[in-house]
C-alpha cells in the first residue's frame, strides 16, 4: 500500500506529465490556428498602405471595413460555439477554418467598399467562435495549477501574427504585379492558403474529448474527469441565469477594453508609423512587429508568473495601466528610438494583461456557467474590435492627426486597469455569483 507522500508524488507526476503533453499536442496546434486567424484578420492593415490609394478608400471607409468584421464576430460566436459542442472539435475546426480561409483569400479580388465590408463580415462569422471554442476545448484539459498558461499560450498567436505577418506582408506588398494582381492582392491569397490546408488536417488530428485522446493514460483521463475546469456536454442545457451575474458583465467590459486597445493598435499602427517615418513597406512591417514581439513575451511571462503565485487580479490590472501610460508617452515623444522603446513597453503591458485575463472568468464561474459566460465575455471583447478601428478612423479624419486616436487607446487601457479591483471586490459578494 502506498504512503500518503507517495500518493502526492504520484499525483504531481500525473499533473506535470499531463501539462507537458497537453501543451505540445493541443495548445501548440491551437496556437497555430489562432495565428492564422489573427493573420488573416489583421493583414488588411498592411494591405491598406497600398489598397486604400489604389481603390480610393477614405480613412473612415477603411476604418469601417477593418472593424465591420466584428459584426460577423458578434453574430457568429454563439451559433459557432453551439456547433462546436454538437459536432466536436475536429469537424467544427475544419468547417470554420475552410470558411475563413476562403473568405480571406477572396479579399484579393475586391474593388469597392461594399465588397470589402461583405467579405470582412463573412470572415468575422467564420472566425467568431474560434477563441471561445478553443477556451472551452482546452478547459477540458486544464486544471487550476496551469490555468493561466494554458489559455495564454494560444493568445500568443495575436502578437506572433504581427511579428511574422508584418515582415511577410511587407515583403508581399513589394511583389511586382503578376498577371492583373498587384502585391497586396497576392498577399491575401498567400496568407489564406495555409489556413485551408490546416483546416483539412484538423479533421484527423484533434481528439474531441479527453477520453478520445489515445496519448493520455487511464490515470490522466481520470484526473481530468475529476479536476478539469470544464466538461463539454452537448446534451446539457445552458444556465442562462449567468447573464444576470454582475461579475460576468464586469469581466466582459474588461475584455472589451483590453481588446479595444489591441485592435486599435493592430489596425492603425502601420499607418501611424508611416506618417512618422520614411520607411519602405518591408521595414515598416519589421518596426510594426516590435511592440507585438514584446507583447508575446509579456503574455507568456506574466501568465506563468500568475500560475506560479496563484494571484490573478493584479496580474491584469498593473500591466494594463503600464500599457496605457507607455502608449501615451510614445505618442508624446514621436518618432525615434525613444518612441519605439515606449511602444514596446506598451506592447509588453498589453500582452501581459491579456495573457492573464482568462484565468479570471474560468476561475470565478462554475462549470455549469462557464460555456455561456465565456461566449458572453468574448462577444463583448469582439465588440471592441467593431467599435475601436472605426472610432479611430473617425478621430483621425476629424482631427487631422493621430493624437486623438492615441488618446482613445490610452483611455480604454486605463479603464481596464480600474475595472480589475471592482471585479476583485465583487467576487466576494453573494450577488456576484
Amino acid at each position: 500500500m502506498s504512503s500518503p507522500a507517495e500518493s502526492v508524488d504520484n499525483r504531481l507526476q500525473i499533473v506535470r506529465s499531463l501539462a507537458v503533453q497537453v501543451r505540445w499536442r493541443l495548445v501548440a496546434p491551437c496556437l497555430l490556428f489562432m495565428l492564422m486567424s489573427s493573420l488573416d484578420r489583421a493583414n488588411v492593415s498592411f494591405a491598406a498602405v497600398r489598397m486604400n490609394a489604389e481603390l480610393g478608400f477614405t480613412p473612415s471607409q477603411y476604418g469601417l471595413g477593418a472593424g465591420i468584421l466584428f459584426v460577423g464576430f458578434l453574430a457568429g460566436q454563439y451559433p459557432s460555439v453551439l456547433l462546436f459542442m454538437r459536432i466536436g472539435m475536429r469537424r467544427w475546426l475544419c468547417a470554420v477554418a475552410l470558411l475563413w480561409g476562403i473568405s480571406a483569400g477572396a479579399m484579393a479580388f475586391i474593388g469597392s467598399p461594399l465588397q470589402l465590408y461583405v467579405l470582412r463580415i463573412l470572415l468575422g462569422v467564420a472566425e467568431g467562435g474560434l477563441a471561445p471554442g478553443i477556451v472551452l476545448y482546452l478547459s477540458q484539459f486544464a486544471t487550476e495549477r496551469e490555468r493561466a498558461t494554458t489559455f495564454a499560450l494560444p493568445m500568443l498567436a495575436i502578437p506572433f501574427s504581427v511579428v511574422i505577418g508584418g515582415p511577410l506582408s511587407g515583403w508581399l506588398l513589394e511583389m511586382p504585379m503578376v498577371g492583373s494582381l498587384r502585391g497586396w492582392r497576392w498577399m491575401f491569397i498567400a496568407e489564406a492558403v495555409p489556413t485551408i490546408v490546416l483546416g483539412l488536417l484538423a479533421l484527423r488530428y484533434f481528439p474531441d474529448r479527453p477520453r478520445d485522446a489515445r496519448w493520455l493514460t487511464a490515470d490522466q483521463q481520470r484526473w481530468l474527469h475529476e479536476h478539469a475546469a470544464h466538461r463539454v456536454d452537448p446534451d446539457r442545457s445552458h444556465d442562462w441565469s449567468v447573464l444576470r451575474l454582475p461579475i460576468v458583465w464586469l469581466a466582459a467590459l474588461l475584455w472589451f477594453c483590453l481588446l479595444s486597445g489591441a485592435y486599435g493598435i493592430i489596425f492603425w499602427l502601420p499607418q501611424i508609423l508611416g506618417t512618422l517615418t520614411t520607411l519602405d513597406a518591408v521595414m515598416l512591417g519589421v518596426v510594426s512587429a516590435l511592440p507585438w514581439l514584446a507583447a508575446a513575451a509579456g503574455m507568456y511571462l506574466n501568465a506563468t508568473h500568475s500560475d506560479r503565485t496563484g494571484e490573478r487580479f493584479w496580474h491584469v490590472a498593473l500591466p494594463a495601466a503600464l500599457s496605457g501610460v507607455a502608449i501615451y508617452a510614445a505618442s508624446s515623444v514621436g518618432a525615434g528610438m525613444a518612441g519605439i522603446a515606449l511602444l514596446m513597453i506598451g506592447g509588453l503591458g498589453l500582452g501581459a494583461a491579456q495573457g492573464a485575463f482568462w484565468a479570471l472568468p474560468t476561475r470565478l464561474l462554475s462549470k455549469r456557467e462557464l460555456s455561456l459566460g465565456v461566449v458572453t465575455i468574448n462577444i463583448a471583447g469582439s465588440a471592441g474590435g467593431l467599435v475601436m478601428p472605426h472610432a479611430m478612423g473617425w478621430a483621425r479624419e476629424s482631427s487631422g492627426s493621430f493624437a486623438l486616436p492615441t488618446l482613445l487607446v490610452t483611455g480604454v487601457l486605463l479603464a481596464a486597469a480600474l475595472l480589475v479591483p471592482a471585479i476583485s471586490k465583487l467576487r466576494q459578494t453573494p450577488a456576484a455569483r
